[in-house]
């Protein structure tokens, strides 16, 4: 690649996706679901002290219970899968058992608020697990590890929150992030495709493009990434450049390769 700039890359407008992710604000998040937690379980609380209130006149049935708004463990396991939501009968009932979805056990029976089911149900369809964010993002980021991935969200490069004692990663989070992967290189990937393409550069050299601005790119999370067309627009002006010089000689030119004279030996101490 030449040293001047003999090259000029398009100005490309800026990616809503990615502006979208760099302005994430988790604090706000956060605050939020802090605000609406408090509310959610102070309406359930009123409804059992209604529910024991009617247990001790002996006034509490099972349709009456189901009036102030609670499920059996079958029911709420229904309403789960009316909403779309992929979990086997044991895997809901493990949920309830450590807690991570609050029952209530009340006229001795196990009933679940269906507040508290509704919210379930919403998080799940706003946020992913963990380990379902990795598995999105590992069929586009092949090298990605999950002890790697863990990494970025607990550097908090990656925004998550935890809800009913669950780490959960943000949905719309996941969706710019494979948009990334899909449309953008790292430095290295990036050199690696010039490189393929017969586009020779140190990393050192290309650094420096992306330091005075010369590549344009964008930072995400502390790393420096540019898009698939802005790299495709380098190759494509570079061998036009090449091949004007080569019209212009005659023939290809051979590479320069300066010698560099040979200094004394270093001795071993």
């Amino acid at each position: 690649m030449p040293r001047r700039k003999k090259i000029i890359l398009s100005k490309t407008p800026p990616d809503p996706v990615v502006i979208k992710l760099k302005n994430f604000n988790l604090a706000a998040l956060k605050t939020k679901r802090k605000q609406y937690e408090n509310e959610l379980f102070s309406n359930v609380e009123q409804m059992i002290k209604e529910a024991e209130n009617l247990h001790r006149q002996e006034k509490l049935d099972k349709a009456r219970l189901k009036s102030l708004g609670f499920l059996s463990l079958d029911e709420a396991y229904e309403e789960v899968k009316k909403a779309g939501i992929k979990i086997s009968r044991r895997a809901f009932g493990g949920r309830i058992e450590r807690g991570s979805l609050r029952s209530e056990k009340i006229a001795n029976r196990r009933v679940i608020p269906l507040p508290i089911l509704q919210d379930w149900i919403s998080v799940h369809s706003n946020f992913y697990s963990v380990k379902k964010a990795y598995e999105i993002l590992k069929e586009h980021e092949k090298d990605l590890n999950l002890r790697a991935f863990i990494g970025r969200i607990e550097k908090n490069t990656i925004p998550s929150i935890k809800i009913n004692t669950q780490r959960l990663i943000p949905k719309e989070i996941v969706e710019s992030l494979t948009h990334v992967s899909k449309n953008y290189f790292d430095v290295a990937q990036a050199i690696k495709f010039l490189h393929e393409n017969n586009i020779k550069i140190k990393r050192n050299a290309f650094e420096r493009r992306l330091d005075r601005g010369r590549i344009p790119h964008v930072k995400i999370g502390g790393k420096r990434l540019i898009a698939k067309s802005v790299l495709e627009e380098l190759v494509k002006k570079e061998l036009e450049l090449e091949q004007k010089k080569a019209s212009v000689t005659g023939g290809p030119k051979a590479p320069f390769s300066p010698s560099i004279p040979k200094g004394p030996e270093k001795q071993n101490l």
